[in-house]
């Protein structure tokens, strides 16, 4: 086939636009040729396993799944009854960009709050956390927090245990949404494991296609006791692979030689390097911290626009001109300093 895009280009609107990490692609061709059982009987199903209770612990059990709306749904789905709702925030991927995937597909209620950086604490839960055994109130029985959040901002350790505390002292399930846990372990400087299941959560969406993977993520049951039923729930939510091997594989790559960290530290050192770069320049204004792989601006009326017919990336407030820029495993230096200078270059016009 005749390639039919710049593989040159690159641009700041998702790390989900980045292609594949070349070490996951050799996975998939290593993982190829002969036949392996199908829907996860295969070697590299089971060596899943074994890594992911490296990074977890004993108690770890790994399903993957296709996508990151697939791991919430089947992961929220697994800790709720017909009658549970999940507290999360308003800016929640699950609340804004699942296209009622939760409601829809599980029939779970979303109780939302408000919070400026896209962080819960113990008090933000409890505004949603009440009414229970009122029959005409969905019962709050699960948190969903996203490490890190929608608006690039990092729980800390201690955060993530006040949380967990809370919710487990109310009866409620604790589920992570880890679609960019790679660069949240990279910014804390930590294992998987101190910030999950040592901090106490539950059930985890392991992300891998904003980190270097063709496609796949995992639920990672962290506590046995609060999930059931997920051998049948996945497949129910249509997430079972037939060829679950070449997710798997890919899986393993991305948890073995430290890849993960590679990959995750080089993007967040993208995005530290496209802020520090940009900071106190006129006629901008940074409006969340920048802990990972994201950076969040305001810019003057126009200018997105006009950087847009170089560079692609999104609008997160369009009534405030508030921008998003994403940076990816496979962001250069050059990149950033090629944006900052047409970034620069429209402000001073």
């Amino acid at each position: 086939m005749t390639r039919l895009h710049d593989p040159g280009y690159r641009g700041f609107a998702s790390d989900n636009y980045a292609g594949v990490h070349p070490e996951v692609l050799a996975a998939i061709t290593e993982a190829n040729g002969g036949h392996q059982v199908a829907y996860g009987e295969d070697v590299y199903t089971a060596k899943l396993q074994e890594v992911v209770r490296e990074h977890f612990g004993a108690q770890a059990e790994a399903f993957p799944v296709f996508n990151g709306t697939g791991a919430n749904v089947t992961a929220l789905t697994s800790v709720l009854p017909r009658w549970g709702a999940v507290v999360t925030t308003t800016t929640a991927h699950i609340h804004t960009d699942e296209n009622a995937a939760p409601e829809r597909v599980s029939g779970l209620k979303l109780l939302t709050v408000p919070t400026p950086d896209g962080k819960l604490s113990p008090a933000l839960i409890d505004e949603e956390a009440w009414g229970w055994g009122d029959e005409h109130r969905a019962q709050p029985l699960a948190v969903s927090m996203t490490q890190t959040t929608e608006l690039g901002t990092l729980y800390s350790i201690d955060e993530i245990k006040a949380i967990t505390a809370h919710a487990h002292e109310r009866g409620m399930a604790v589920h992570m949404d880890g679609a960019r846990v790679s660069n949240a372990a990279a910014a804390l400087g930590v294992g998987f494991r101190e910030f999950t299941t040592d901090a106490g959560v539950d059930i985890l969406s392991f992300g891998g296609t904003k980190n270097g993977l063709l496609y796949g993520e995992a639920v990672v049951v962290l506590n046995p006791e609060v999930s059931e039923g997920l051998v049948f729930l996945r497949k129910l939510t249509m997430q079972l692979a037939s060829k679950m091997r070449f997710v798997s594989a890919q899986l393993i790559a991305i948890l073995s030689d430290d890849l993960w960290l590679r990959s995750a530290s080089h993007a967040n050192a993208m995005a530290t390097r496209l802020r520090g770069a940009l900071e106190g320049i006129d006629g901008l204004e940074f409006t969340q911290a920048t802990q990972a792989n994201a950076v969040f601006a305001i810019l003057p009326s126009g200018i997105a626009d006009r950087l847009r017919e170089r560079f692609r990336f999104y609008d997160w407030n369009p009534g405030t001109r508030e921008v998003r820029w994403m940076t990816a495993f496979d962001t250069t230096e050059a990149d950033i300093d090629a944006f900052v200078a047409a970034i620069r270059k429209e402000l001073s016009a």
